[in-house]
Order: structure tokens, then C-alpha cells, then sequence
């Protein structure tokens, strides 16, 4: 995404942490009404399963965007999952429709005033950078006129069978140390394996596949992969921020293997608030480490994956 953005300017603190709070509101406020952000109710929406993605670029949004892009599609009734500025629509022969209202989406990174790149030059240090948030607008596709064909894709099918070969091979391809039996499913930090229950003990067929990722969320975790923290025990902050993190990484995954997410621990929505009231950062840190566990999840198999769908086709 940021390859398609001009280079923003910081903002000011106070407008940084506004964002924060804004969207952060909002995830509770969802929660609190027994809504998952990002296992949303695909089977009464109009738009395909899969990520949100730019128009332009044809990049998937990450972190915090998918949960607000999400949420506008689900809320709004839009069909398609591209999007795009208002800018963008104009270079592309089209535009946005009259009165159309934008989706406010966020861009983050760091920053390097000139000053402190001249005082680096200098003394030959190195140049500290300043993080900062931009809030920008995008559309969706289906608020825009004139766009040509490209700009949006044909909805996918929802996968349906028991076995769902994308699915198998994303799992098979990390040659994640799965374990097949008992009645629990976990992820054992230790001893860097994970155990879930054999596929017939699910009432639904589909759940086999929802675990594994979720707990392949947690495996990408591992000091050796992306080195969360898996340290914090049942009950406490550590443990519900990386429940946070694991489930959202299940649902992005589950996205974009077609397959519609659901959450798999509702009892620990409680836990989740208590960390989201007290840290306005929390839902950003936990979507943008999900984003970065699901790509690192998919990367192992993407010739695999891109294989089987052709074929399927």
C-alpha cells in the first residue's frame, strides 16, 4: 500500500492518538454488542469472501485497514472488496459518484526529519525517525463510475467441501509439526508443535480447518519465526493480546482461503475489552502482527496454492 500514497507528513500527536481512539471505539463498541470485527456474517453479504484490496495496485490492505474495509463492506451491502482514492479513480478514466461517502482508512510508518538527517550526515550517526498516522479516504469500486473492468474481480466461490485441498496444502507447505488426536486443540510453545483433535471430532467438518490456523496463528509466534511474546499465562493481558493476534491471523487466513471464519474462542471477548479500554493502540498492534502472520503462513505455499486454484477453475 504505501507504494501507491505520496509521502504524508506527520501529524500532530494529538491527531495520532484521536485515530487511535476513533477506531478503537468502534472494535469495542462491535465487541460489546457480541460482534467479532473480523469474523464478520459473510453468509448474508454481498460481496465475495477474500481481503480488501487497492484497485490500483492490486495490494492487499493490512493490519487495522482490513477490519475497517470489512466492516464498510458488511455494513454498506457493497459487492465487490476493491478499493481506491479518489485520485486514483480520476487516473484510471473514471470517478467517484456524486454525494458518494468515503471509508477513512489509515497509513503508518516512520518518518526522518531533515534537520536530524543533516545532524546524522554530520556526526555520522545514525538517523533517529518519528513515527507517525495518516488518515486517508478511499471508495469502493461500487461507488465509482467509469472504471474499467480491471479495476474489480468476479466473486470467488465459497469453498464447501469436507476436504478443501488450498487449505490442506497451506498447512502441509509450513511443515508445522501437527499432531492429530485427543479432544483439545493448542499450540505447545515448548516443544514447538501443535495438536488438534482429528477432523470427525468437530460438529462441523470445516472447524478442522478454522483450528489449524487459528493455531498456526500462534506457531508463527515462535522465536524462530516472528518472535512474539507467547510467554503471558491463561488469564492474563499477554495471553488475551496474543489470543487477539491467533484469531485474527485464523480469520485472514480463512479469507483468503476461501473458507468463512468464525470465532473460535467467544469466551474470551471479555478478556479482549479489558485490553482494548486500557490501550487505544491494542486492536492496531494485533491486526498488524495477524497481517504479518498470515503472510508469513501463506508464503510458504503460494505455488501451491495458486496451482490448486488454477486447476480447480
Amino acid at each position: 500500500m504505501s507504494q501507491i500514497l505520496q509521502q504524508p507528513e506527520p501529524v500532530p500527536s494529538r491527531s495520532k492518538a484521536t485515530l487511535y481512539q476513533d477506531v478503537t471505539d468502534r472494535i469495542i463498541r462491535e465487541l460489546e454488542q457480541g460482534r467479532v470485527p473480523w469474523v464478520q456474517p459473510w453468509q448474508g453479504a454481498s460481496a465475495s469472501l477474500g481481503l480488501p484490496k487497492n484497485a490500483v495496485s492490486a495490494r492487499h490492505y493490512s493490519g487495522i485497514n482490513i477490519l475497517i474495509l470489512w466492516d464498510a463492506v458488511i455494513t454498506r451491502g457493497f459487492g465487490a472488496q476493491q478499493w481506491l482514492t479518489f485520485r486514483q479513480a480520476l487516473g484510471l478514466g473514471g470517478h467517484v459518484r456524486k454525494g458518494e461517502r468515503g471509508t477513512t482508512i489509515c497509513y503508518a510508518d516512520r518518518f526522518i526529519p531533515k534537520g536530524e538527517q543533516a545532524r546524522a550526515r554530520d556526526s555520522g550517526d545514525e538517523p533517529s525517525s518519528i513515527p507517525f498516522l495518516k488518515r486517508f479516504t478511499v471508495f469502493n469500486v461500487e461507488q465509482c463510475e467509469g472504471l474499467p473492468q480491471t479495476a474489480s474481480e468476479p466473486p470467488r466461490e465459497h469453498c464447501e467441501a469436507q476436504s478443501i485441498p488450498a487449505a490442506e496444502a497451506t498447512i502441509a507447505a509450513t511443515a508445522a509439526d501437527f499432531r492429530i488426536g485427543g479432544g483439545e486443540a493448542f499450540y505447545h510453545r515448548g516443544d514447538d508443535f501443535i495438536r488438534v483433535p482429528p477432523q470427525t471430532s468437530f460438529f462441523e467438518a470445516i472447524n478442522y480447518y478454522r483450528t489449524c490456523l487459528h493455531e498456526l496463528g500462534h506457531w508463527t509466534g515462535h522465536p524462530a519465526r516472528l518472535a512474539r511474546d507467547l510467554t503471558g499465562r491463561f488469564g492474563s493481558t499477554g495471553y488475551a493480546r496474543e489470543e487477539l493476534v491467533a484469531e485474527m491471523t485464523s480469520a485472514f487466513l480463512c479469507a483468503q482461503l476461501s473458507i468463512q471464519p468464525t470465532v473460535r474462542h467467544a469466551d474470551y471477548i471479555g478478556s479482549w475489552l479489558e485490553v482494548l479500554r486500557g490501550d487505544s493502540k491494542a486492536i492496531f498492534q494485533a491486526a498488524s502482527m495477524a497481517s504479518k502472520a498470515s503472510d508469513f503462513v501463506l508464503a510458504f505455499g503460494q505455488p501451491q496454492i495458486c496451482a490448486i486454484s488454477e486447476a480447480a477453475e
